[in-house]
């Protein structure tokens, strides 16, 4: 059923690989990955993959540097191995936030990154919840770009919330067509908090609009969760006009800096995240809920070795 395809896992997330092997039936592929006294990566393929369909299992999270040269030598061995198709499998890609030239004299790292990957040798990439949907545009070879929010929304919807009682709170006005596609399969209505962003680094949240919120159970989805400034500032102001329980879901559990610590203290009941990033165990907080995007992205693997739809999974 899945003659010629190998999966093959970098170290950034074993645990996800693993996961996505077992959903296809398939063994992980064997690798070995290590590092030289100075800290340069090595790899070596432990099997045949000549004339083979790989799939190499990589988020460039957090380190995010070792990670995607990782990546990229990992990709570069599967092309001297003679590997008919290379599909890089970036469940989380970084970089993406750097995808404009927001200030004079800056690069465009996101771009930079998408050649590094199409150069090293891969002819296809699967990734999921792009920070900018338009970084697909940035490689030069197709791009198969999945959306986790049928799996978050699973997750709310086995909560049984009444629909009356129902608010998604947009954090910010760049994410209100997220949001409003959470409307659309939760219910509930819409709410918007004003962002403004005093600099790259720190934000603040004041004014809400929409609603009505007080007595209801508000629910915030972004894309990531970073630093969590953002999110929990959204939070403070949804609790502020009188939300009963507060929820905060995201694709990506970037979690950097103090971001445990805001969300421990933060007025929110879960956070729930995908495993699209690795979460350290000394790290979980209790209030964190992980779903699993194991199976939206082993079913997207064997549909592009297949060659059928990939957008079907979006019906």
């Amino acid at each position: 059923m899945h003659e010629g395809l190998v999966l093959l896992s970098g170290r950034a997330h074993p645990q996800l690989a693993r996961s996505i092997a077992e959903y296809l039936g398939l063994p992980l592929g064997a690798v070995t990955l290590g590092n030289f006294p100075d800290g340069e990566i090595c790899c070596q393929l432990n099997e045949n993959i000549r004339g083979r369909d790989v799939f190499l299992i990589q988020p460039t999270g957090p380190s995010v540097n070792d990670n995607l040269m990782e990546l990229l030598v990992m990709i570069d061995a599967c092309v001297r191995a003679s590997a008919e198709r290379i599909t890089a499998v970036i469940p989380y890609f970084g970089y993406a936030r750097q995808d404009r030239k927001d200030a004079g004299r800056v690069p465009i790292t996101a771009k930079l990154v998408a050649n590094l990957i199409t150069k090293a040798g891969a002819t296809r990439v699967l990734t999921m919840d792009l920070h900018a949907a338009q970084i697909q545009g940035f490689f030069d070879v197709p791009v198969d770009h999945l959306y986790a929010a049928p799996v978050l929304d699973d997750y709310f919807r086995s909560k049984e919330i009444p629909r009356e009682d129902l608010v998604i709170v947009s954090p910010d006005e760049g994410s209100i067509k997220r949001s409003l596609q959470h409307v659309e399969n939760l219910g509930g209505q819409l709410a918007i908090v004003d962002k403004r962003r005093s600099n790259a680094f720190e934000t603040r949240q004041e004014n809400l609009i929409g609603g009505p919120i007080a007595g209801k159970v508000a629910v915030l989805f972004d894309d990531m969760i970073s630093t969590a400034g953002s999110i929990v500032g959204a939070a403070r102001v949804a609790a502020a006009y009188g939300a009963r329980e507060v929820y905060v879901s995201a694709t990506h559990a970037v979690l950097c800096g103090d971001a445990m610590r805001k969300l421990s203290e933060a007025p929110i009941k879960e956070v729930v995240v995908t495993n699209s990033l690795l979460i350290p165990p000394s790290q979980m907080i209790e209030k964190i809920r992980v779903v699993s995007v194991a199976p939206l992205l082993g079913e997207a693997i064997r549909r592009i070795h297949r060659n059928e739809s990939v957008s079907r999974l979006f019906d």
